[in-house]
């Protein structure tokens, strides 16, 4: 997993640390398999056959379409995640109407209290992928309690008991689903295949064109460029609940409730 520090960037800092690289190592390429070829070996370096690229290509191409699936997959389950929770949060208070005043009351502030927990304590330690499932919300669970034991005497206040015990059970499940994704992320052994693979490509395009210097620095600059712009997407994009692009408690705060 790569660091914490480079998830937070902001996205042109982001952008300037990956191109820097990037370029980097594709100068680095460059100038060595320019050494090699001017040696002793010369001959064998340029024999390197263009036919080369395709299987490492093919191989890089996969390894990548898969990472970036995986990233995608875990971007789309941590938004659902949260829009579930704040739905669920919003049919607790909106069938605590038909509850007694008082547990109606009691429940509105405990959903508000779950909801700045949520944002003030959790959101900051799932950025940092720290928050766990070990501790449970003590609002929700106090919501439940109650609302299991709320002595009802209608039929509309059993329907709305039933249906608030059931929602913050969606709730609970959706919180832990958020968790559970916040944890998760492209895992280093990854990175480090990802950028293990992209150095051996860089090194059998320059070899193929070592021939001409020229030549070998367009076909690398232009690799470099293509390379540096998908690591980029990958990694903005890496940990769902950190950086610029992440996923925002703002349904959370559209429902919470505007009174205790």
């Amino acid at each position: 997993m790569t660091s914490i520090w480079l998830h937070n960037l902001p996205l042109w800092q982001m952008a300037l640390v990956t191109f820097g690289a990037t370029y980097l190592a594709a100068l680095v390429v460059h100038v060595v398999t320019g050494w090699l070829a001017s040696g002793p070996h010369r001959r064998s370096f340029m024999a390197v056959s263009p036919g080369l690229l395709s299987p490492i290509g093919v191989i890089f191409g996969l390894l990548m379409a898969f990472t970036a699936a995986q990233v995608w997959n875990d971007t789309e389950r941590a938004n659902v995640a949260v829009a579930t929770e704040a739905g669920a949060l919003r049919s607790v208070v909106v069938l605590s109407a038909v509850l007694p005043e008082e547990a109606r009351t009691q429940l509105r502030t405990l959903v508000r209290d779950y909801i700045e927990y949520t944002i003030n304590t959790e959101w900051p330690m799932m950025a940092q992928g720290a928050a766990t499932l070990k501790l449970s919300p003590p609002s929700l669970n106090k919501a439940l309690q109650i609302t299991l034991s709320l002595p009802v005497n209608t039929p509309g206040q059993q329907i709305a008991q039933r249906q608030v015990a059931t929602s913050l059970e969606q709730a609970l499940e959706a919180r832990r689903q958020r968790i559970l994704v916040s944890r998760s992320g492209v895992s280093g052994i990854k990175w480090a295949c990802l950028i293990f693979l992209a150095v051996c490509l860089l090194f059998a395009i320059a070899l193929v064109h070592c021939e001409n210097r020229l030549t070998s620095a367009v076909a690398i600059g232009l690799f470099s460029a293509g390379l540096a712009t998908t690591m980029l997407l990958i990694l903005s994009h890496d940990r769902p609940f950190s950086g610029v692009i992440a996923a925002t408690p703002d349904p959370l705060l559209q429902v919470m409730p505007a009174d205790r």
